[in-house]
């Protein structure tokens, strides 16, 4: 790969056991947002999201681990692919300390030497089967499924940050316009007949009604997030301001839909990937056999105000982890 052509992964990460940074946010008051304990406990499986990179995807360029400050003993720091970062290396002064997950995705094109090419990870989300830089980036575009969608909006859903997405989306492009000028894509094969169908539906409404998202790695241009910022800083500004996440904010996905409303996004299949909300056991049962059998290439184990037995499930996704990334890898001492 030439320079222009390299790909970094970035991974954000907190330890929620750590008595600093415990001690540290108890110092401001959360108000109306988001302090949640299940916004920051660990499951303990960080480090075969380091073992799944190395396996499934050893072209990766660089690894940048953020964190408040703190960094597992286990992680191997002198390796040359891994670059930890501070949050004060790249989050504007004024924003911190923050314990809003906004407020650090919404920066992460200032991390220093980033690529223009990243794939921006949260720390429940895996790798577990071979993938391809193609499967990322294509000739320097995203690749990304295109559709239409509507906004839950619940006590539980991420429903209000989309509508404030969607809301800076509405305000900068014209949705027939865009559609138009780049039909082939929204309406693309590779997108899969229930994207197609639904984009269809709501096809009719002047405006955007939300899109699709499918909570899983994002591919992202670090041009995209400098170009949000240009034109909507005040709302991404008064967002990173607040210490905590609020539902009066806008989030990382809005750099996502803006990909989608220029049309810089390759098509493909949702297929790739699967994003299991651990709220029931049925749900916990898939996600301990998609690993198992490495169904898929990509995974999001998200944790849930209605997660039960916490520590029981933690164990049991560590034994499948265990089971296809037995090795450590470079990335351990």
């Amino acid at each position: 790969m030439t320079n222009d052509n390299k790909i970094d992964f970035v991974l954000i990460w907190v330890d929620g056991n750590d008595p600093k940074w415990r001690s540290e946010k108890a110092k401001y008051d959360p108000l109306m947002g988001d302090d949640q304990e299940v916004r920051f406990r660990d499951w303990n499986n960080l480090r075969y999201w380091f073992r799944g990179v190395e396996k499934y995807a050893p072209w990766v360029n660089n690894i940048y681990f953020v964190t408040w400050g703190h960094v597992p003993a286990w992680l191997n720091t002198d390796d040359p692919k891994i670059h930890v970062v501070n949050h004060k290396d790249f989050i504007p002064e004024k924003y911190l300390p923050t314990f809003n997950s906004h407020t650090i995705e919404l920066n992460l094109h200032r991390i220093p030497g980033l690529c223009e090419q990243f794939v921006y990870f949260n720390d429940d989300m895996f790798i577990t089967s071979p993938v391809k830089e193609e499967d990322f980036f294509r000739s320097g575009k995203p690749v990304d499924t295109y559709g239409l969608d509507c906004i839950c909006f619940t006590h539980v859903s991420a429903g209000a940050y989309n509508g404030n997405n969607i809301e800076i989306i509405n305000s900068n492009f014209k949705k027939d316009k865009c559609i138009s000028k780049d039909f082939s894509k929204w309406f693309s094969p590779k997108n899969g007949i229930k994207r197609i169908v639904k984009t269809a539906m709501l096809n009719s409404w002047p405006w955007f009604t939300g899109m699709y998202y499918d909570h899983l790695p994002g591919k992202y241009l670090k041009s995209s997030f400098e170009e949000v910022w240009q034109k909507e800083h005040d709302f991404l500004d008064a967002t990173c301001t607040d210490k905590f996440r609020n539902k009066l904010h806008c989030n990382q996905w809005v750099i996502k839909y803006w990909q989608f409303a220029k049309g810089i996004c390759v098509p493909c299949s949702n297929k790739y990937g699967h994003c299991f909300h651990i709220d029931n056991d049925d749900v916990f049962s898939d996600v301990c056999n998609a690993i198992c059998r490495e169904k898929y290439k990509m995974i999001c184990i998200n944790d849930t105000p209605r997660t039960t037995d916490f520590q029981g499930k933690s164990a049991k996704i560590i034994e499948c982890f265990d089971r296809i990334l037995p090795q450590k890898s470079n990335y351990e001492k």
